[in-house]
């Protein structure tokens, strides 16, 4: 079985109960909708997601800008499955989903050029190659185009701090290793963390906007402590975030937030 066939199992199996999980948990909610509004605010009217997962923000975007062309790939045939769905569901015209990685976007869309490419929640981390992922993208994004991409940042000062506190210094520096198992303690699923600078290496394109997510703010899959902690201090720890995400603290949180522009 290849790595993307692996990639792709596991994702299948993801998707049985993945939108309940989101559903269920404010802190990826509140994450995405930051993500939504900074891809949005830039202008773009042939768009395409990496790695969409059930749908939820290429199917959010299509529906609130009819007049833009939405496409989406996933290696995930459920997940295509779960997207083509809604797309069919909902009647949209403007949408296009196909099974497949980076490497196959002039295969799958031929012709297309975008002028907007993001990944939201670190489709990127679980590609065999990011430097041949970048180079692919960059030939399918237009002059003046833009990627906005996020990435599961390498350290993560607060997650490493809170997993010796538990005393699991296993998962405390798991993703600092070359390969980091995923999320899951259980399922294990072979993936690449990067530190800020090699992304902008790798990339080779113009840098215009770098942010640190979830710095003091709970990263999502601490979905527990969310419950205990008041609402009003997690308000805090949200806006202290803000203040700092684009400072070098920002670079030590979970998430890593980049917008790549290609020159004229």
């Amino acid at each position: 079985m290849s790595y993307y066939d692996k990639v792709g199992t596991y994702y299948d199996k993801d998707a049985v109960d993945f939108e309940q999980r989101y559903h269920e948990n404010p802190a990826l909610q509140r994450i995405r909708q930051s993500f939504r509004q900074h891809t949005k605010s830039y202008e773009q009217t042939t768009v395409l997601e990496v790695g969409f997962g059930p749908g939820f923000d290429l199917v959010h975007f299509a529906e609130q800008f009819p007049d833009r062309k939405f496409y989406g790939i996933d290696i995930s045939a459920e997940m295509v499955r779960l997207t083509q769905e809604k797309i069919d569901r909902m009647g949209l015209k403007n949408a296009w989903v196909a099974k497949g990685s980076v490497e196959d976007i002039k295969v799958l869309f031929p012709g297309v050029q975008f002028d907007m490419i993001y990944v939201f929640f670190g489709a990127l981390n679980t590609v065999n190659d990011l430097e041949g992922a970048f180079t692919d993208m960059r030939v399918v994004l237009s002059s003046g185009g833009r990627m906005v991409l996020t990435f599961v940042n390498k350290y993560y000062i607060a997650g490493t701090l809170i997993e010796l506190l538990k005393l699991k210094p296993k998962f405390a520096f798991a993703r600092w290793k070359k390969v980091w198992g995923g999320y899951s303690p259980t399922n294990f699923l072979a993936s690449r963390c990067y530190r800020p600078g090699q992304i902008k290496k790798l990339a080779q394109l113009e840098c215009t906007y770098a942010r640190g997510y979830s710095i003091f703010y709970p990263a999502w899959y601490y979905h527990k402590f969310h419950r205990f902690i008041p609402k009003s201090v997690l308000h805090l720890l949200w806006q202290l975030d803000e203040r700092i995400a684009r400072t070098p603290m920002g670079k030590l949180g979970e998430y890593m937030l980049y917008t790549f522009e290609k020159e004229n």
